[in-house]
């Protein structure tokens, strides 16, 4: 990467800032800060993992909640808090045995019943788990150890759904049978850490502590699954909202781990032999541009088209991640996944983009000048500056693009208003997200009014995305996958930006930090700290 003589100027300023500033913490060294790691995190609002998406609440969920399965580094399910699992010969009932050794952290053990009211639960707002119950014929509860999936027809990627989209915390039976609307608020799991509640200071700090009495497998960390072995007593997550505090505190030993460090700041991250950066998400997300199929223009598919073409997504990438090292275009539907990434139907994809065929196709779509609106999100520096670059780019070609600058909350509310422009919708936004299989992943479904935001609709397309539940290889999946991309790129359901990936800033003393598959954030245990 070139440094430029701003970014040495910025390296001087942030440097000076880890000298001069006071003490972050305030805190004298206590004889076990060497089993205590503070990590400076985003801020957790959601503890109930049913209740949003968000990455860090998934890490609370990780935390605290143990589940069935687990993804290992190839993106494969492993059992977790399974011990033993068949599936009849038929293929429609599946049967669970839990391992030995699984208790809540109030010390009742983990029953059977308490995976099909948390089944159940999640159920209710994962699109993976609304199919097995569309197919389920009954879950039920066999013995204390376990439970029973009855189907009335079978579903091949059942093991995969239970681990795969929102993800799934087996809670007491108590707290899961809260419909999913109602947050579950008593943060006891069964996990490898345990919520310390009286030092929980929100806005500032939350505590998780070691669970001395859970029983790890046996097999080796690899992903999310294999053995959950923490290794020190505390890990702290610190909210400090601004970075360059934030890497003061780093620098000087008060912190150990910054989540999201901002790119400008990167230079004197490895410029400092204490720190090191490194991605711990190794799957990113993809960045896209999501349009509205049920207002003008874009319920026209030229229209739609036009937007493969306008976008440069090296451009695009280089305001909302400027570091290269850890950016790449992408073409697939299924961005960068092993397993399903093609390029089929990708021959519009061209460097720098191609504005004049984006001019012409918006003319053929019978474009008259109609104002387009894109929801711009002031709280999201990548998104935010993404906007007012698709902004520009689309006056450049003659099209009238008008930002409405608003928080992403805000975004989030207005995105779900199918009315026109004059009855508060909208016709752009932009959003990233995370590949899972087409059943899971929200915006891979083009099924009208019941689509995701923007309400995508093929027949075609839905007639493949609906046969992925019942196929049995990996080359069924790939050849279906293949299929799907050739359709959407035809309707455009969406257009993306580029893919990134978000590097963590962290001492080089805090070792066995375990790197992960997909987006989703990643697990605590088996990080310590050395001397």
């Amino acid at each position: 990467m070139t440094i430029t003589r701003r970014d040495l100027i910025k390296a001087g300023v942030a440097a000076g800032t880890a000298l001069s500033m006071p003490s972050v913490l305030r805190a004298q060294p206590s004889p076990d800060d060497a089993r205590t790691v503070r990590m400076v995190m985003s801020d957790l609002t959601v503890f109930d993992p049913i209740r949003s998406t968000a990455d860090i609440t998934r890490m609370h969920g990780f935390a605290i909640y143990d589940t069935l399965f687990a993804l290992d580094s190839k993106l494969a399910p492993q059992p977790q808090m399974v011990e033993n699992w068949d599936v009849s010969e038929d293929r429609k009932s599946y049967t669970f045995e839990l391992r030995d050794g699984l208790n809540y952290h109030d010390g009742s053990p983990v029953t059977a019943a308490d995976c099909v009211a948390s089944i159940r639960r999640w159920a209710q707002v994962d699109a993976g788990g609304k199919l097995i119950m569309a197919r389920a014929r009954d879950i039920s509860k066999k013995d204390e150890k376990t439970f029973t999936i009855a189907l009335k027809e079978p579903l091949g990627i059942l093991v995969d759904a239970l681990v795969e989209g929102l993800y799934l915390p087996i809670m007491r039976q108590k707290d899961a049978d809260r419909p999913a609307t109602e947050p579950v608020t008593s943060n006891i799991g069964s996990g490898p850490f345990i919520f310390n509640e009286a030092l929980a200071k929100p806005g500032a700090s939350f505590t998780y502590d070691c669970n001395e009495k859970y029983v790890p497998r046996q097999e080796r960390p690899d992903g999310f699954a294999g053995a959950k072995v923490v290794k020190v007593d505390s890990v702290i997550w610190q909210n400090i909202a601004d970075q360059q505090t934030a890497l003061a505190a780093l620098q000087a030993g008060e912190t150990d781990f910054v989540l999201e460090p901002p790119a400008d700041l990167y230079p004197v991250i490895e410029s400092d032999p204490d720190l090191e950066l490194q991605v711990l998400s190794k799957g990113g997300s993809t960045l896209y541009v999501r349009m509205n199929f049920l207002q003008p223009p874009f319920h026209n598919v030229k229209a739609r088209q036009a937007m493969l073409h306008l976008i440069d997504q090296e451009a695009f990438l280089g305001v909302m991640h400027p570091d290269p090292r850890y950016t790449q275009t992408v073409t697939s539907i299924f961005a960068n996944s092993p397993l399903y990434s093609n390029d089929e139907n990708t021959e519009w994809f061209k460097k720098g983009g191609d504005p004049e065929k984006a001019r012409q196709l918006f003319q053929e779509a019978g474009y008259a000048g109609e104002k387009i609106i894109i929801l711009q999100p002031t709280d999201w520096a990548a998104g935010s500056n993404a906007s007012q670059l698709l902004a520009a780019s689309l006056r450049k070609i003659g099209v009238s693009a008008e930002l409405a600058p608003m928080s992403w909350s805000e975004l989030a509310a207005r995105r779900a208003n199918k009315g026109s422009i004059e009855d508060g919708g909208w016709n752009i936004f932009i959003a990233d997200y995370s590949i899972a299989n087409p059943i899971s992943a929200a915006f891979l479904r083009a099924n009208g009014n019941e689509a995701w935001f923007g309400w995508p609709k093929n027949d075609d397309y839905e007639a493949l995305r609906a046969k992925w539940a019942d196929v049995d290889t990996l080359a069924e999946r790939q050849a279906l996958a293949r299929k799907m991309q050739g359709i959407w790129w035809d309707f455009v359901g969406g257009v993306f930006l580029g893919h990134a990936v978000q590097p963590t800033a962290h001492r080089k003393a805090l070792t066995g930090l375990l790197e992960v598959p997909g987006a989703y954030g990643f697990p605590m245990w088996n990080m310590q700290k050395t001397s």
